[in-house]
């Protein structure tokens, strides 16, 4: 190789050296180091590993145990995330799971935590007065706000899933007056969130009295609601692949196994329980943020079997947008009716954004898909990524996915 040469390939490696370091060093200025320190109570075991769990993927999108804290030699717990500043950051400390989250002194429920990420790095005090296992008299248990005619399937197993866990089932209101009729059936992840403030961790939908409201107004059509318990492996099962870029450390991509539980062995033990009709254009799906990421794949992968599909609050980023990928593949569009939302309000607090969910929407459309018709895209003003957004426009996705039959002349 001559000097000419030497010259261009050493101009070649300095340009892209400082190109990356150009951008490696934007990025990182777009991304405020936020501390957590927090101090626990008396009586925490001396072994106990803490987390952060939040409504930010770096906190785990409120998987129970987002982020590892460190402890110290005076006992406290440290843990430094890179945010994007600006985030409107919801979080709760816990030792892993839910069921060891902080409680205020007295053993009652706490609100999220909540932080908006300046442009400065930031040292944050978490003091944790005690946790929901800590031994004394627990509090009183939250009152249930379930209504109407609601069943439990409770500790469901699977052979494709390691944790057990519990289904509630709303039933329409004329379900036990008319034995002779079978309803659509809407199939929805998160299920403890939906419809009971008492297992809810953030706040409940209030699918039951929203549900019972518009089908006896008529204006949906009578059916039956399936919630489907998330667990500890709610990451793994809603995602479709593993991320192997920033989220890498977050695992995930069984959704197929989970899809596979949904199909194969809850919807037979559900049309065996109760009324249904199990054709795929009866048979719906309905999730949020994650749960919508999984709602989509599984629209494509078993279409089989759910036909109405809604998708709110999506997290399309996840793997560098997948599941965009996966719309754009497809052989042949599905006969899905497709709702698909997000709120300007979440590109401040979450990694979903309405940058993205328009590019799944064009996906879509591009795919065969028409607004208006089998597709119905909403970007809600002001909305943010949590229950209480979710809640307030449910009304809409069950008439859309639901539609009262038009009445006869």
């Amino acid at each position: 190789m001559n000097q000419r040469h030497d010259s261009r390939l050493a101009l070649l490696l300095w340009l892209s050296l400082g190109a990356w370091i150009c951008g490696n060093a934007q990025a990182q200025a777009q991304a405020t180091q936020v501390t957590f320190e927090v101090t626990v109570p008396p009586g925490t075991p001396a072994d106990a590993e803490l987390w952060l769990s939040g409504n930010h993927a770096a906190l785990g999108n409120w998987n129970g145990a987002g982020v590892k804290l460190t402890r110290s030699p005076e006992g406290h717990y440290t843990a430094s995330v890179p945010l994007p500043a600006g985030t409107s950051l919801e979080y709760k400390v816990t030792r892993g799971a839910w069921g060891t989250v902080e409680k205020d002194a007295e053993g009652r429920e706490l609100p999220n935590r909540t932080l908006r990420v300046g442009g400065k790095p930031e040292r944050i005090s978490v003091p944790v007065a005690r946790w929901a296992d800590s031994p004394g008299a627990p509090p009183p248990p939250a009152p249930s706000t379930v209504t109407g005619n609601v069943r439990y399937l409770r500790d469901v197993a699977s052979r494709y899933l390691p944790r057990k866990r519990d289904i509630i089932v709303w039933l329409p209101p004329d379900y036990d007056a008319n034995a002779k009729r079978r309803y659509p059936v809407l199939y929805m992840h998160d299920g403890q969130n939906l419809m009971d403030a008492a297992t809810s961790f953030s706040g409940e939908w209030h699918v039951d009295e929203t549900a019972s409201q518009l089908v006896r107004s008529g204006e949906v059509e009578p059916l039956i609601i399936v919630g489907v318990y998330n667990t500890e492996d709610r990451f793994a099962e809603y995602t479709p692949v593993r991320d192997n870029g920033e989220y890498a450390q977050l695992g995930g991509g069984s959704a197929d196994a989970y899809g596979r539980f949904l199909v194969e062995e809850l919807k037979p033990l559900v049309d065996k329980t109760f009324r249904t009709r199990t054709d795929a254009p009866s048979t719906g799906l309905v999730g949020s943020s994650l749960g919508g990421l999984v709602t989509m794949h599984l629209g494509l992968t078993r279409s089989d079997t759910f036909r109405r599909l809604g998708v709110m609050s999506p997290s399309v980023f996840w793997a560098h947008r997948d599941i965009v990928s996966r719309v754009k593949a497809l052989k042949k569009k599905p006969a899905s009716r497709i709702w698909v939302d997000i709120g300007t309000g979440e590109s401040h607090g979450s990694q979903e954004t309405v940058e993205d969910a328009a590019l799944l929407r064009d996906a879509l459309v591009a795919k065969g898909w028409v607004p208006g018709k089998d597709l119905r895209y909403l970007e809600v003003p002001g909305a943010v990524h949590n229950e209480g957004a979710w809640a307030d426009r449910f009304d809409d996705v069950l008439r859309f996915l639901y539609p009262a039959a038009p009445s006869r002349p």
